[in-house]
C-alpha cells in the first residue's frame, strides 16, 4: 500500500507559447508521517529516438508532509532549444512529471505535447528553420498516462517483495524427470530378462501354434455365416412372393385415406387462420495541510 497517493494534476497555462513556463497544480494525500521530503521532477523528452536529448526542466523538494490532503503549485522553465534537434522541435513529444521518496520513484505522469505554428499556412509549409515566436505548445491534459510503483517507505513492512517466498519442502521432493527415467530403465531390464529366459526356439514354437489355432475357427465361422445367409434369403423370398397382392390392396386403400386426410387438414387450416392474426481529478474534502516547498 502506498503511503502517498496522487489525487490530481491540473495544467494551469495551457495552451501557451513554446517559451512560457510550465505550471501544474498537484494534489496528493499522505496517510502516514514521513521522515523525508518528496522530490518532484518535470522532464522534457527532446527526441523520440534517443534519451540523450531529455531535459530535466526543474525539480523541487516538498516537506515536511502533514497527514491528509495537500496541494501545491509546481512551476518549471521551458526547455533549452539548443539541446533539441531542429527536426524535432515541431511535432508531438512527451513531458514526464515524476515523484520520488528517498530516491525511489513511486508515481509517473506522462503527457503528450503538440508543438505547432499558430497559423495554417506555416503548418502546411513549415520553414526550414523554426520560427519560435510563432510556435505554440498544447498539452493533452485530458489524457495523461499514470504509472505507479511499489516502493519501500520508512518502515521495513512497507517494502515490496523482491523475491518469491522460500519453499524448503520443494527441495526435498524428488525430481519427476529422474523418477520417470528410472521406471523406464527398470521396465527395459525386465523385458530383456524375460526374452533371455524364453530363448529363440520357444518363441518360434509359440508363434507356430498360434498360426494353427487361428486357422480352424476362422473356417468354421465362415461356413456358419454362409449357411445363415442362405437360409435368411430363402425366407425373405417366400415372404415377399406371398404378400405382393396384399401390399397392392393396402396401398390403394391407404391412398384414398390420405387424400381424405389432406382435405380435412386443409379445411381445418383455413378456419383456424384468422385466429392467429478522467484521471484522478477528484480532490478529497479534508482540509488542505500546509506544505513547505523548497
Amino acid at each position: 500500500m502506498s503511503v502517498v497517493s496522487l489525487l490530481g494534476v491540473k495544467v494551469l497555462n495551457n495552451p501557451a507559447k513554446f517559451g512560457d513556463a510550465y505550471e501544474f497544480e498537484i494534489t496528493f494525500e499522505c496517510l502516514e508521517q514521513l521522515q523525508k521530503d518528496l522530490e518532484w521532477k518535470l522532464t522534457y523528452v527532446g527526441s523520440a529516438t534517443s534519451s540523450e536529448h531529455d531535459q530535466e526542466l526543474d525539480s523541487l523538494l516538498v516537506g515536511p508532509i502533514p497527514i491528509g490532503v495537500n496541494k501545491f503549485i509546481f512551476e518549471a522553465d521551458a526547455p533549452d532549444l539548443k539541446r533539441i534537434p531542429v527536426s524535432e522541435i515541431i511535432g508531438v513529444t512527451v513531458i514526464l512529471l515524476t515523484c520520488s521518496y528517498d530516491n525511489r520513484e513511486f508515481v509517473r505522469v506522462g503527457y503528450y505535447v503538440n508543438n505547432e505554428y499558430d497559423s495554417e499556412e506555416l503548418n502546411s509549409k513549415p520553414p526550414p528553420k523554426p520560427i519560435m515566436e510563432r510556435v505554440r505548445r498544447n498539452i493533452l491534459a485530458e489524457k495523461p498516462r499514470v504509472t505507479r510503483f511499489a516502493i519501500k517507505w520508512d518502515s521495513e513492512d512497507s517494502a515490496p517483495a523482491e523475491f518469491p517466498p522460500e519453499q524448503p519442502e520443494a527441495d526435498v521432493v524428488e525430481d519427476d524427470g529422474t523418477a520417470y527415467g528410472a521406471e523406464e530403465a527398470e521396465l527395459e531390464a525386465a523385458l530383456l530378462k524375460e526374452e533371455a529366459a524364453l530363448g529363440p526356439e520357444d518363441a518360434d514354437e509359440e508363434m507356430a501354434g498360434a498360426d494353427d489355432t487361428a486357422g480352424a475357427p476362422g473356417a468354421a465361422a465362415k461356413a456358419e455365416s454362409d449357411e445363415d445367409s442362405d437360409a435368411g434369403s430363402e425366407d425373405l423370398e417366400a415372404e415377399s412372393s406371398g404378400s405382393e397382392d396384399e401390399d397392392i390392396e393396402d396401398e390403394e386403400g391407404e391412398g384414398e385415406g390420405d387424400e381424405d386426410m389432406e382435405m380435412g387438414e386443409d379445411g381445418e387450416a383455413k378456419t383456424a387462420a384468422p385466429q392467429g392474426a478522467h484521471n484522478g481529478q477528484a480532490i478529497g474534502e479534508a482540509a488542505h495541510g500546509e506544505v513547505m516547498v523548497h
